[in-house]
């Protein structure tokens, strides 16, 4: 009789180790089985590799000037110099320098900005669709007059009077796009709420903030891991427009967005300095959006189900 509690605690471990072992191998299969999902994954590994360990991959600052190799052509075109494999743009600095660097820029204000919004709108849609009542109607207000409004031309008034800063930017992205969050939050707490096994929480006297916390918000890791990867992928677009009209971090910052903006006179005589940072434009975007995709299909039971 001594050793059941033993063996029990054995078959226990087991069990889990079991179950653990078939989740890491479903996960395995469905990453095999679905290759845009491994790109993704390599794309932006690669970003998240190059803005890190800029310093280490490229020889010359991205400010660093030499107005004698000014609007230097890529190395495989004639006049081309392998110091400056991408070429340089009007000002002698080396494109793939800006580039690389201009990819902590792009990271930065878009998984901070998308952190921000995700953090204030999962606490303002998850406390507005449990309380209810007039809370409900108080935050869900100027969350819906936010969302009625045109984006662009919304952010584009908002960075003009707050001026060109990297924290403003940030901040920008992060409180203008947290309404988002907070529609998709109230209505998936909405419908977790009337689920079994919350009534069952509620009837057994469990607090709210606990139910809200413990049986409700680990229910909505999959929607919000998936809206923050596309929010990111969207945020590399708008902070780029930004850098264009000359809204986003101040010149003396590389960005893809000024890249465009300081490249744009000259895109029909050189049109690598607008060619380069569009492409690192649309190869994040899609490394994300391609990442997005899996992360969609991973979270969602259904389609779990039926790649099994």
């Amino acid at each position: 009789m001594a050793d059941k509690p033993i063996l029990r605690g054995a078959d226990s471990r087991l069990e889990q180790e079991s179950t653990l072992r078939e989740r890491l191998s479903f996960l395995g299969r469905l990453f095999w089985r679905d290759r845009t999902g491994v790109i993704g994954l390599v794309i932006f590994i690669s970003v998240v590799f190059a803005a890190v360990f800029a310093d280490s991959l490229t020889k010359y600052q991205p400010l660093d000037q030499d107005l004698n190799a000014s609007k230097m052509p890529p190395v495989w075109e004639e006049g081309g110099s392998p110091d400056h494999p991408l070429g340089t743009d009007n000002l002698g600095r080396d494109m793939l320098s800006r580039l690389i660097y201009g990819a902590r820029v792009s990271l930065g204000v878009s998984f901070f900005g998308a952190l921000i919004a995700a953090v204030i709108g999962v606490f303002l849609g998850a406390t507005a669709a449990y309380v209810g009542g007039r809370l409900d109607d108080l935050i869900m207000a100027p969350v819906n007059l936010v969302l009625s409004l045109p984006y662009l031309l919304f952010v584009v008034f908002v960075a003009s009077v707050l001026g060109k800063s990297l924290l403003n930017v940030i901040l920008i992205f992060g409180i203008t796009n947290s309404p988002i969050f907070a529609r998709v939050t109230r209505g998936e707490v909405l419908r977790i709420r009337e689920s079994a096994y919350v009534e069952s929480a509620v009837s057994a006297g469990a607090r709210w903030w606990r139910v809200l916390l413990i049986h409700i918000m680990p229910n909505l890791v999959g929607p919000l891991v998936t809206l923050i990867s596309f929010q990111i992928s969207a945020m590399i677009f708008y902070e780029a427009g930004l850098g264009f009209i000359g809204l986003s971090v101040p010149p003396t910052i590389p960005s893809w967005g000024n890249m465009l903006s300081e490249g744009r006179k000259y895109i029909a005589s050189y049109p690598w300095l607008t060619t380069w940072p569009g492409l690192a434009i649309v190869y994040t975007s899609l490394g994300m959006n391609l990442l997005g995709d899996w992360l969609r299909d991973i979270s969602d039971p259904r389609v779990r189900r039926a790649r099994r």
